[in-house]
């Protein structure tokens, strides 16, 4: 899709966002159309490390065209029901600078976000999509104290700081209320937080991470309520262009591993085959320190596939290796039906991890649905 339809269906959505169902094939969204250099024009590029300043990097970066913060995690009931979670807010920018217009109503960054809950106990999986305007206090995001929300969806921090940070969304007879604490330190990704994903300069992302933050709270599906607990992975991004022309989508990995490691490893997917040699990741020790991982230092196979009621064919069993590290793992998704339909398609759970060392985590597979 160009970018100037996916400003307009943008800028649709947030007025009312239509039911999935609703929207043809050629009017979904295209994350890959949304994260290319159309349109780059008077915007903010990532073209070099930077220092980052906290609190004011968890806010909102307006000088920049996308991004996002993104919440996924596993949790566990007291009666062993298991459940994934995730809760994604994105903010788009319409132009580098706000409307000269008097209007309460006028804005240049437009929020959409994403709930899910994955039910391993037979309630399967449930996501909703909301869309608005950054204006009137509908949706928005501000760094001090910090606070990201799309009418009553939020993320929402207890003081000063990034932690502790309360989570909330409800909708349509599922609801999520979770407590997230201080766990391992953040990690930069990339080069020292720059996320080269392509040759050309400023095809990138800051980006970082915190990936594991013990959470605690309430998951409600229908009339049930359950108390849980488990570990959550934070990750951020914000760019102006992150992908090139030969791309055609990703497969994202978080995992968190039993004996204290966790491992993101992104695979940048090219046009007609062949894998971006700038895909990269990071081990992260129990002790937080993070260790870079070029696409040379894992070997991914798709060992298996899940064909959706909806179309699309996507890899359903992975088989990753790090000889380095010592790891031989399995990745199974703890739901096959975890595609979100969405104004974008695409699949995202949580998965389990068998091997060398056992885990949990989650996966994201975008471009196999919807047209870059």
């Amino acid at each position: 899709m160009r970018a100037p339809a996916l400003m307009t269906l943008l800028a649709l959505l947030a007025c009312r966002p239509p039911a999935a169902s609703d929207l043809r094939a050629s009017e979904r969204l295209s994350p890959v159309a949304a994260m290319s250099a159309i349109d780059a024009a008077g915007f903010a590029r990532a073209l070099a490390p930077r220092d980052f300043v906290f609190p004011e990097d968890h806010g909102a970066h307006g000088a920049f065209k996308l991004e996002w913060w993104y919440f996924v995690g596993n949790l566990d009931a007291a009666d062993g029901r298991r459940f994934g979670f995730q809760l994604t807010f994105f903010r788009q920018a319409l132009a580098p600078e706000p409307p000269e217009r008097a209007s309460a109503w006028a804005a240049h960054q437009l929020y959409l976000a994403h709930f899910a809950l994955s039910d391993a106990g037979g309630g399967g999986f449930r996501s909703f999509e909301r869309a608005g305007r950054g204006a009137l206090g509908l949706a928005g995001a501000q760094a001090a104290p910090f606070r990201v929300w799309l009418e009553d969806w939020s993320a929402t921090a207890a003081g000063d700081g990034l932690l502790p940070l309360r989570l909330a969304a409800a909708a349509d007879g599922a609801a999520l209320d979770l407590e997230l604490t201080r766990g391992k330190p953040l990690v930069l990704q990339g080069d020292a937080g720059l996320s080269r994903k392509s040759p050309v300069p400023g095809n990138a992302s800051y980006y970082y991470s915190y990936t594991r933050l013990p959470a605690r709270g309430t998951v409600r599906i229908g009339e049930r309520t359950w108390d849980v607990e488990g570990a959550a992975w934070l990750d951020r991004e914000w760019s102006t262009s992150g992908l090139g022309a030969e791309h055609e989508g990703w497969d994202w990995f978080a995992l968190q591993l039993a004996d204290g490691r966790d491992l993101m490893f992104y695979r940048l997917r090219r046009r007609g085959g062949g894998v971006e040699p700038l895909s990269h990741g990071s081990l992260v020790g129990p002790d937080g320190a993070a260790r870079p991982l070029a696409a040379r230092d894992l070997e991914l196979t798709v060992e298996g596939t899940w064909t959706s009621p909806r179309g699309a064919v996507y890899p359903a069993l992975w088989r990753l290796r790090i000889p380095s590290a010592g790891l031989d793992l399995t990745v199974t998704p703890l739901l096959a039906d975890q595609e979100l339909e969405v104004s974008f398609r695409y699949w995202e759970g949580a998965v389990e991890v068998r091997g060398t060392v056992d885990g949990r985590g989650y996966v994201e597979l975008v471009g196999y649905a919807d047209p870059g």
